[in-house]
């Protein structure tokens, strides 16, 4: 039976998890973890984290395996009866049948994540989503539909999540192109670049690159877009991306056609049929390579040649006509109606329940003036909410400067009087001295360090902070950095990285994580509107 080595006893699933995304360890030492991760989880049958174990397996497995752990993930998600992990798990489990360009199964668990995600709040499961929809809408060619989705991911993941933020840009770029709108991809191509290194999130620049030289093959540009598709396509098949392989291969054909060098051409058609060959996928867009190799047998004469190509280009559009039949039925009936339904409960419940009877149908006109205006006051609000947290958060600094003074809950509890005053003086010596800042911290020593047990002390500090421990361990470390960087103005020109350092978080993505659930602003606009005070004074 295998075990957690004796090592690893004790170590809680933050200390695992980060060191499973740790790029630096072998694959052999990363497969410890994940197994011990797994085993934890299922020896404390937390269902939560026994999902997450298998998310994991997702993520690390070989392609032939993702699939059968992500039915783990899922089944794991549904014990722990929380809407949150299920939707996630099931957006996870989607986007492993996107990867394979398993479109209908992919859109079909989609659906049932979004379902999900809706009862919840979680502003991050809810655009994620919004992602994974825009990309069927884009194989599609909604274009203009998905554009609006992807802004709308954009305007949440700039100041939550860099990766998410920098693959939502490149798929809004990629609309631009496919419109014609080239002038605008070739700017959020440079923006998308200029970003990632900005952020120091480098590993999205070959993407831009690639879908640069697309946009210039596709304005005829052909030397330049030879130039960019193929410097960015070793980084693309090292991705294991064949999709966007084929559509190199495609434009780097259409342009040596444009080039008059058909013999090359020809030769990268013949690489997207081999992978269509292989993968059994083919991109509406891409099926053109057919026409182009029939156009050239049929130049040739070679009547045998040509008439292989025509059958296997009515294979394709046999395929690519029920693909797309049953994608653009379940987006339009399910998922856009779906959509559609919601907007009308939201807007006849505004409307006086005296005329509600009397305008149960609004009109698409109606309904799209309401949403344009909502959009509008919704931008407005959020920046005004965004600064009503920041006034809040530095109002808060500037009352911990003066005097830090704890005031304990008065009412009944399930241990004595003393013995809970005791636990939470000694909370307060503990926040003081700012012991939260040690590494490896955890329950049990916070329980030692408190002479009570981890039971208790998960009551009490759940009852006089409003927090599950690591909740309230994250938003002391916020706190104190947040103080920090307010009053040492060399911190404000740290990076997240450094910053997350800097605060005693593991990674710069759980520093980010807890900033905004402790204070719900980004440590960007944090620092930002600092800025603008300090310059205002």
């Amino acid at each position: 039976m295998i075990q957690i080595p004796d090592s690893l006893n004790g170590k809680d699933f933050d200390y695992l998890f980060d060191r499973i995304e740790d790029d630096r360890i072998s694959d052999g030492s990363r497969s410890v973890y994940l197994i011990s991760f797994l085993i934890k989880a299922r020896t404390e049958e937390n269902w939560e984290e026994l999902s997450n174990a298998y998310k994991n397996y997702v993520h690390y497995a070989p392609d032939q395996l993702k699939l059968v752990y992500a039915d783990s993930m899922v089944w794991a998600a549904k014990k722990s009866n929380i809407d949150e992990v299920i939707g996630s798990a099931y957006l996870s489990k989607g986007i492993s049948y996107y990867r394979q360009k398993r479109l209908k199964e992919a859109m079909d668990i989609y659906l049932v994540a979004d379902h999900y995600v809706k009862k919840t709040n979680d502003p991050y499961l809810i655009h994620k989503t919004k992602y994974q929809i825009g990309q069927i809408k884009f194989y599609l060619g909604y274009y203009k539909e998905a554009t609006a989705l992807f802004k709308e991911c954009i305007g949440y993941f700039k100041h939550t999540n860099v990766r998410a933020y920098l693959n939502s840009l490149h798929a809004l770029g990629s609309c631009y192109k496919m419109v014609g709108n080239h002038g605008l991809c070739t700017t959020i191509n440079r923006t998308g670049i200029e970003e990632g290194i900005r952020t120091g999130n480098i590993d999205m620049e070959p993407n831009f690159i690639f879908c640069e030289g697309v946009n210039q093959c596709m304005i005829h540009n052909y030397t330049l877009g030879v130039e960019k598709i193929q410097s960015s396509l070793p980084a693309i098949r090292a991705n294991k991306d064949f999709s966007n392989e084929m559509v190199g291969y495609f434009y780097l054909g259409k342009a040596y056609w444009g080039l008059n060098d058909k013999e090359k051409a020809v030769a990268y058609f013949k690489k997207v049929d081999a992978m269509y060959l292989k993968r059994d996928y083919m991109r509406p867009d891409l099926r053109v390579a057919y026409e182009f190799l029939i156009t050239y047998y049929k130049d040739k004469k070679m009547i045998k040649t040509q008439l292989y190509y025509v059958e296997k280009l009515l294979e394709i559009d046999k395929k690519l006509h029920l693909t797309y039949t049953y994608l653009q039925g379940k987006i339009r009936k399910e998922y856009d109606t779906q959509q559609l339904v919601e907007e009308q409960k939201d807007l006849r419940s505004s409307l006086d329940v005296r005329k509600h009877n009397d305008q149960i149908f609004l009109s698409i006109i109606s309904i799209m003036c309401i949403v344009i205006v909502y959009g509008i006051i919704k931008y407005f609000k959020n920046k005004k909410e965004a600064r009503k947290k920041y006034e809040e958060l530095v109002q808060k600094i500037e009352v911990a400067d003066k005097a830090k003074v704890y005031k304990g809950d008065e009412s009944d509890f399930s241990i004595s009087k003393d013995a809970e005053e005791a636990v939470l003086h000694s909370l307060k010596k503990f926040e003081k001295s700012k012991k939260y800042l040690e590494k490896d911290l955890n329950l049990t020593k916070l329980a030692v360090y408190c002479n009570t047990n981890t039971k208790y002390l998960s009551l009490i500090i759940f009852r006089h902070k409003n927090k599950k421990f690591n909740g309230y361990i994250n938003c002391l470390k916020v706190d104190n950095i947040a103080q920090r960087i307010r009053n040492e103005k060399v911190l404000q020109n740290y990076t997240h990285d450094a910053l997350a350092e800097e605060a005693g978080f593991s990674s710069t993505r759980r520093f980010v994580k807890a900033f905004v659930s402790c204070t719900e602003i980004t440590p960007k606009y944090f620092i930002e509107e600092l800025k603008k005070d300090d310059s205002a004074l």
